[in-house]
């Protein structure tokens, strides 16, 4: 999992909760809405971290695996790239992701 850029694996994830479903995600429990509402979840966060920096990913905490979890989402193509962004934010620290602002007075 590269540190220094989750921008990419946000990016597919978005994209492709974005994408109809398939019968095979909707086997494993996805539905529209909630296809949507992880999606918009995923862009804010992506958002966030494009305006302010990666530094911020250590104040994103979505709960993403436990939202599904909760909605009875089976292990799948969907699912896999949900927990792989949230694995990122999870594991992201501020040594791995310094902020993209300008540097810091000291005084």
């Amino acid at each position: 999992m590269d540190l220094t850029n989750p921008l990419p694996l946000l990016d597919e994830a978005v994209a492709a909760l974005k994408t109809p479903l398939t019968e095979e995600d909707r086997n494993q429990g996805w539905t529209d809405d909630l296809r949507r509402e992880i999606q918009e979840e995923i862009s804010q966060n992506r958002s966030a971290l494009r305006r302010h920096g990666l530094g911020v990913a250590r104040y994103l905490r979505p709960r993403l695996e436990e939202w599904l979890d909760r909605e009875g989402v089976e292990p799948g193509r969907l699912r896999s790239l949900v927990s792989e962004a949230q694995r990122w934010l999870e594991t992201v620290d501020s040594d791995s992701a310094p902020m993209a602002e300008s540097p810091r007075r000291h005084n």
